[in-house]
């Protein structure tokens, strides 16, 4: 089976107020957890790459791993480039056979995001691949992001609006109030969601995604902590704050910083258990678990998307 585009995906979650979940991925037990999990709940699934994962492990190779997994699952899959930098960088994603591209010239004045959403766009609806923008911007670190929290600013709802409707962008990245990392708010957690429902009416037609969307799960930062980590007043985006994005018009997810706490605390658990071992394959089969465990969660609890796949 061949590596699909994300639009009947979001059309029916849309439709079904849940999310697709689109989970970052950097090396083949990320892959073969997130699959794994998505294979067992029966989910749409969307893996995507980042800046970071391109230059750790190369698009070529995990576009290879992905087609691995869809051989080895039969699911259908969406492989996204996930905050690509420029049109030279989601040229060369479509290029290589990226179904889905996400343009982020966000931190761009608004005309000079326009002109480069749409010129990315013009080149990948000709080759039949879809286009993520992002409009305002989130604050925190991840990969070549990184965004003062004195330079964020949430999403314009009548910008937004201007946007999708001069680009002929297929789905918008908003800011609402998450942010990448694992710090993502000191105080008590708070989403915009009178501005997504104001989004969402003017742009019934626009699938929404919400970057910087891990909830920092607290088991996994007290296992880090617990078996050597230093990873103190973590906090992410509650559980509860997510399924309500999704019944607003949220259709994508980004998921990235759970997946991270979820290997390491695995890895880190076992290594203090058992200080001889030192083949790979003992530690990193704990660690795919912990993903597939993890995602699985996401997709049954959090996400909404389990048994939707059509």
């Amino acid at each position: 089976m061949p590596l699909i585009t994300s639009t009947q995906m979001f059309k029916n979650a849309h439709e079904g107020q849940y999310a697709i979940g689109a989970f970052n991925v950097n090396n083949m037990e990320i892959i073969q957890g997130i699959v794994e999990a998505a294979k067992i709940e029966k989910s749409p699934l969307i893996l995507q790459v980042s800046a970071g994962a391109r230059k750790y492990a190369n698009s070529i190779y995990l576009k290879k791993l992905v087609e691995a997994a869809i051989e080895d699952s039969g699911l259908d899959i969406v492989l996204h480039l996930d905050h690509g930098e420029s049109f030279e960088i989601c040229k060369a994603c479509i290029d290589d056979g990226f179904t889905s591209v996400m343009i982020d010239g966000s931190k761009y004045p608004f005309e000079e995001n326009i002109a480069l959403t749409k010129k990315v766009v013009e080149y990948a609806h000709a080759k039949g691949v879809v286009v993520e923008a992002e409009l305002g911007k989130l604050a925190g670190i991840e990969d070549a992001v990184n965004v003062k929290t004195k330079d964020a600013t949430f999403t314009d709802p009548k910008e937004a609006v201007e946007f999708v409707e001069r680009t002929g962008v297929d789905s918008l990245a908003i800011a609402i109030g998450t942010s990448h990392g694992a710090y993502k708010f000191k105080g008590e957690p708070r989403l915009d969601f009178e501005r997504l429902e104001t989004i969402t009416k003017l742009l019934p037609n626009t699938p929404l995604v919400l970057h910087g969307a891990s909830t920092v799960l607290p088991e996994f930062v007290k296992h880090c902590n617990e078996y050597g980590g230093e990873i103190p007043g973590a906090q992410g985006v509650p559980e509860d704050m997510i399924r309500k994005a999704a019944k607003l018009g949220v259709c994508k997810v980004n998921i990235d910083t759970d997946l991270r706490l979820a290997m390491t605390a695995a890895v880190r658990k076992f290594l203090v258990e058992n200080p001889s071992v030192f083949d790979p394959r003992k530690y990193l089969g704990p660690a795919r678990e912990g993903i597939q465990k993890m995602v699985q969660h996401k997709i049954k609890n959090v996400l909404g998307s389990s048994n939707k796949l059509r």
